[in-house]
C-alpha cells in the first residue's frame, strides 16, 4: 500500500512513540477505537499536563496503527524491544505520510543505496526545495511550517538512531528487525526496505 498521495503536514503530530505504545497496548487487549479514545482521555494515560490534544493525538495513533494492517506489527510495538517497536512505528509513518515516505526513501534510502553515509542540513533543504518545485501543494506551505517539518523529520532520524544527534553529520548503519523485514518482503515493499538500509 502506498502512502496517501497528498502531502499532509506533520507539524503537530511528531513521532509519538510513547503514545503509540500505550494506544497499541489497548488495541492488543481488544478494545475498539472509541473505547481506546475514552480510556486514554478519562484516565489520562498519556499523562499530558492538559487534556486539550489528547483525543486528537489518540486518533492520530489509531490511524497509524490501522495503517499497519497487522495484529503482529501492533503486538511488536507493545511487546518487542524499544528499538524494534520504534522501527514499526516509523514504518507506520512511512505508510501513512507521503512526506515521510518520500524523505526516508528518496533521501535516506538513496544514501544507503549509494553507501553515502554523510548527512547535513543541505540534504533536507534540497529535499524540500525539490518538493516545492515539483508540487504546487507543497509550494504553498509557509517557511515556518517547512522549518517545523524539517525539525520533525530530523527528530525521527535521531529517535530511530539514524543520527546520534540533530547536529550529526554522519548516518549510522541501521539494522532492520528480522520479523519486520519478513513482513515487508511478504508485502513486496522493497522501496520501503531501502529506508531501513536493507537491499537483500
Amino acid at each position: 500500500m502506498n502512502p496517501n498521495k497528498t502531502y499532509r503536514t506533520i507539524t503537530r503530530e511528531q513521532f509519538l512513540f510513547h503514545e503509540m505504545r500505550i494506544t497499541a497496548s489497548l488495541m492488543v487487549k481488544g478494545l475498539c477505537d472509541d473505547e481506546i479514545v475514552d480510556a486514554i482521555y478519562n484516565e489520562n494515560l498519556y499523562q499530558y499536563p492538559t487534556m486539550k490534544m489528547v483525543k486528537n493525538i489518540t486518533k492520530v495513533c489509531l490511524a497509524r496503527l490501522h495503517t499497519l494492517d497487522s495484529e503482529k506489527l501492533v503486538d511488536m510495538i507493545v511487546n518487542d524491544s524499544s528499538d524494534t517497536a520504534k522501527q514499526v512505528c516509523l514504518y507506520a509513518m512511512i505508510k501513512q505520510y507521503r512526506l515521510v515516505y518520500d524523505f526516508m526513501i528518496g533521501v535516506i534510502g538513496e544514501k544507503y543505496r549509494l553507501k553515502d553515509m554523510s548527512y547535513s542540513k543541505m540534504d533536507i533543504n534540497v529535499f524540500f526545495t525539490r518538493l516545492q518545485e515539483q508540487n504546487s501543494e507543497v509550494a504553498k506551505w509557509s517557511d515556518s511550517s517547512i522549518q517545523k517539518m524539517k525539525q520533525v523529520l530530523t527528530k525521527i532520524l535521531v529517535i530511530n538512531r539514524y543520527l546520534d544527534s540533530t547536529k550529526s553529520t554522519q548516518l549510522n548503519s541501521v539494522l532492520i528487525d528480522l520479523e519486520l523485514k519478513k513482513i515487508l518482503e511478504a508485502r513486496n515493499e522493497k522501496k520501503i526496505l531501502s529506508a531501513f538500509n536493507c537491499f537483500e
